[in-house]
């Protein structure tokens, strides 16, 4: 995690370089604010990775010894089988439809964006999968 940190703290660091001659240069207020607004998010990422590490053991990636082995293991539980995301992705695409053509179809996306956001929380709580 302190790799990733500085890596996102020194992106910051360009990114607010880059801005400031950017701003100087063009005097375009769009793209000086994204500029800065990137800036932002790149140190906030960073400061929260930098923050995080010193609260958690030291991964493989801050061993300069280390192996690809040592890193391997279980990243987490995925759903294979699950159509939530789907009815997740139509309702999103919907819903900004709805912003091009005409916010009367947020009346059809809302309840299609509901219903899988309900069907993927309570996924394992209900129907065959309730054990795991």
């Amino acid at each position: 995690m302190k790799v990733q940190g500085k890596m996102f703290i020194w992106l910051a660091v360009f990114i607010l370089a880059m801005a400031i001659i950017y701003g100087v240069w063009s005097k375009e207020p769009a793209g000086t604010t994204a500029l800065f607004l990137a800036f932002g998010l790149s140190i906030m990422i960073g400061y929260y990775l930098a923050f995080t590490a010193r609260r958690v053991d030291a991964g493989a990636q801050d061993n300069k010894e280390a192996d690809v082995a040592d890193d391997a293991g279980e990243v987490g539980f995925f759903s294979p089988h699950s159509w939530q995301p789907l009815a997740l992705g139509i309702g999103g695409a919907l819903a900004f439809m709805g912003v091009v053509f005409g916010w009367w179809l947020l009346y059809f996306s809302a309840p299609i964006i509901l219903i899988g956001l309900w069907g993927w929380v309570f996924e394992y709580y209900r129907g065959e999968s309730r054990t795991q």
